[in-house]
């Protein structure tokens, strides 16, 4: 997620997150803004200047800061508002438009049904649903009959699901249920990168501690080629190595499963692994996802702290 005022301020951080790798197939953009010319703008330069496939508009994003500016969420309660941001970036974008909402804003109050009507005449080219309000957070499961119910409703849009998929099981489960067009994944996809290969070829892979280890080579390498390996490039590859870390962590290996698939909200007590590395990789102390970043990127600079977004084992 970039956000708008920041790109057009043109804060070097912020165009980092609009820059595409060789590798990406598919690439694409989620604005987070709650006007219709800044985002309109933000658009035009990313179409005219980046190698974007499609430009999403955040209506999903629950946290307070960004809700509190009239964005994410908070669109949703801004019928007007979200027309006038979606009908101008359509006009003035090259590339499809996409648009991501939740369930509802509050509680248990499902509003979402009343809003993809709408957004289906207003030029968008897809449209995803999270299955949870922004109160919900993460504290409920993510209600798959409701994803259904909206997809009903958009029958010449391509509609997208999403929420609590972790095993080609939920995948296939959820995309019959639902007769959504696809599914979006992102916790799942965070806990276990892997889950592709396992959808694709319909299989569960227990993947060995190394392979992982792997996988975290791979993303400091990349981070380093985004970013720059001087000091301030290694130190923001770290800290987007540690929020995946974060979630990393929490993958369980299929074969000290008694039973598969996990449910992605369930949360295992500590085990040891079939080896240290497992075990390490399995940690929940971020003393210990630092200390996996080390591998691969030295020790961090004197003073460093981080505090993962889920304000979760802070380190310092």
């Amino acid at each position: 997620m970039a956000m708008c005022t920041q790109l057009l301020q043109a804060k070097p951080s912020e165009w980092a997150l609009a820059r595409r790798h060789p590798t990406e197939k598919i690439f694409g953009v989620q604005l987070a803004g709650a006007f219709g010319d800044t985002m309109a703008r933000c658009a035009q330069l990313l179409s005219e200047t980046c190698e974007v496939d499609f430009i999403d508009v955040n209506c999903g994003c629950p946290i307070d800061l960004v809700f509190q500016q009239g964005a994410g969420c908070a669109l949703m309660n801004r019928a007007n508002r979200l027309e006038e941001i979606i009908r101008s970036m359509s006009l003035s974008s090259t590339v499809p438009i996409t648009v991501k909402v939740r369930a509802g804003v509050y509680g248990d109050k499902l509003t979402a049904h009343e809003l993809i009507p709408k957004l289906a005449t207003w030029g968008v080219d897809m449209i995803a649903v999270h299955g949870r309000t922004r109160e919900q957070r993460y504290t409920k499961f993510a209600d798959w009959d409701y994803i259904g119910q909206c997809a009903s409703l958009c029958p010449d849009v391509s509609f997208y699901g999403n929420g609590d998929v972790l095993s080609y099981e939920d995948y296939y489960s959820c995309l019959e249920s639902s007769k959504a067009s696809g599914i979006l994944l992102a916790r799942g996809a965070l806990i276990k990168p892997w889950i592709f290969t396992e959808i694709r070829e319909r299989r569960h892979w227990d993947i060995s501690a190394t392979e992982r280890l792997d996988l975290v080579r791979s993303y400091a390498h990349y981070g380093l080629e985004h970013w720059g390996s001087d000091t301030q490039g290694v130190e923001t590859t770290r800290r987007f190595l540690l929020e995946w870390l974060s979630f990393l962590y929490r993958y369980v290996p299929v074969g000290l499963l008694e039973r598969v698939p996990i449910k992605i909200n369930q949360r295992p007590p500590f085990y040891r692994g079939r080896d240290d590395l497992e075990t390490l990789l399995a940690s929940p102390n971020c003393a210990d996802w630092i200390k996996i970043t080390e591998m691969f990127l030295g020790k961090p600079s004197e003073g460093f702290a981080f505090l993962p977004k889920h304000k979760a084992n802070a380190y310092q």
